[in-house]
């Protein structure tokens, strides 16, 4: 896998925190019917950014792990925790592997939540294996969907990014490229049994500023990758996003997968 280096998502902790959608009440729901939670064991949530995903589990836990690479996401994460009043988060700056040799955790539920692509996948699984209580497992989800029907106002976004932004997708000290083999056919190869579960589409309502927010929280749309453009960048988005739709309102269905990693017998 590449090299992204340590600064992928170096100056969007903020944004991430403020702008990334939240997910829906209807996975949360999912996840503590699909793996009996009671409020009893530990979580880890493996890349969890800002730790949104983490919090919304802290009554069905004893305690939980976030672990994230990014300094300044763990940083955010825990001033959230802090803010919300949730007492036990615990929060770790690192990988898997630096975490392992320091702790020694069993997980009823590991979740990798848009972050599973930017992981050595199969060293990931084959490291939590151990990590992972029976009858407990790993849901990785997210929303990729490379054939999914592009909108226009977000054909417009695109437009308007490729002009200030290029046409790389960069990521780090590289550029980014999905990777070639599933989710699924990794977990299929791993110690792990697969399941799949597609969690009913639901709406997303975005405003110029959420668009421009959510952009800044991704590897290849940091704010700082406009140097002196800022300004222009924002001005020539709003004015087409307004001249497209100008109520300044937009919608999105979202169709979220959950793919799941189960330990058993």
């Amino acid at each position: 896998m590449p090299d992204y280096g340590n600064s992928l998502f170096e100056g969007t902790s903020s944004y991430y925190s403020r702008y990334r959608p939240l997910y829906p009440a209807s996975l949360i729901r999912y996840l503590i019917s699909r793996f009996s939670l009671d409020g009893k064991g530990q979580m880890l949530d493996l890349g969890c950014g800002t730790g949104q995903l983490a919090l919304r589990f802290s009554d069905w836990f004893e305690g939980i792990v976030g672990i994230d690479t990014e300094p300044e996401m763990i940083e955010e994460a825990i001033r959230l925790s802090k803010e919300v009043r949730v007492e036990n988060l615990d929060c770790f700056n690192g990988d898997i592997d630096t975490y392992k040799e320091k702790f020694y955790e069993n997980f009823r539920l590991v979740t990798i939540a848009k972050a599973f692509h930017w992981m050595d996948r199969e060293k990931v699984l084959d490291t939590l294996y151990e990590m992972v209580s029976l009858g407990g497992g790993i849901a990785i989800i997210d929303n990729y969907s490379p054939n999914k029907e592009i909108l226009p106002w977000q054909d417009k976004v695109n437009e308007v990014v490729e002009h200030w932004y290029g046409n790389e997708r960069r990521a780090g000290n590289t550029t980014y490229s999905h990777p070639i083999i599933s989710h699924q056919a990794i977990i299929k190869n791993s110690k792990f049994d697969l399941e799949t579960h597609e969690i009913p589409t639901y709406e997303q309502l975005w405003t110029i500023d959420s668009i421009i927010g959510n952009l800044y929280s991704t590897s290849y749309g940091a704010k700082r990758f406009l140097g002196g453009n800022v300004h222009l960048f924002e001005n020539h988005l709003k004015k087409e996003l307004l001249e497209l739709d100008n109520t300044g309102i937009y919608k999105e269905q979202i169709n979220l997968s959950v793919k799941l990693a189960i330990k058993n017998i």
